[in-house]
């Protein structure tokens, strides 16, 4: 190994796949199926929570990451924490959910807002993002995709 003389930190990445079981992902039922596995159940009625699932090509899925768990109102939305992530894994698209502890699936204007934001930054490093849910604890959800709000 070649030694370096700095003080300067290596930056360094790594991707660890681990036992991989992908998923094909066709559809936001398939999406919510998917999430609903991620989200704790005994908090999803208490605390906002996001979480990404990272896609290749064929929208068969790479990972998942748990973004930000915030409180009763709301969680915070990094997006370069995001992108650095789908960067890192080399993933085609990505898809978004948090839930709302309330159990109304109805988008806020901020959820929207950030949506936006993000599908910007998105299309420009060439990622797509395919959707963001507002999933709650009865299975019921709400797709921006389907509901043309992306």
């Amino acid at each position: 190994m070649k030694t370096y003389k700095t003080k300067l930190p290596e930056i360094t990445l790594k991707y660890k796949t681990g036992d991989v079981n992908k998923v094909k992902i066709g559809s936001s039922q398939d999406a919510n199926d998917m999430f609903k596995k991620f989200f704790d159940q005994d908090t999803i009625e208490l605390t906002e929570s996001m979480i990404v699932i990272y896609l290749n090509r064929n929208n068969n899925t790479l990972g998942w990451q748990k973004i930000s768990q915030g409180g009763l109102n709301g969680t915070v939305i990094d997006n370069r924490l995001i992108l650095a992530t789908a960067l890192q894994c080399a993933a085609h698209s990505i898809i978004l959910a948090h839930n709302h502890p309330s159990g109304n699936v109805k988008p806020s204007h901020s959820d929207l807002q950030v949506t936006k934001k993000l599908k910007l930054a998105c299309e420009t490093l060439e990622i797509n993002l395919l959707d963001h849910l507002v999933v709650t604890s009865d299975n019921g959800y709400y797709s921006m995709a389907d509901e043309c709000d992306l």
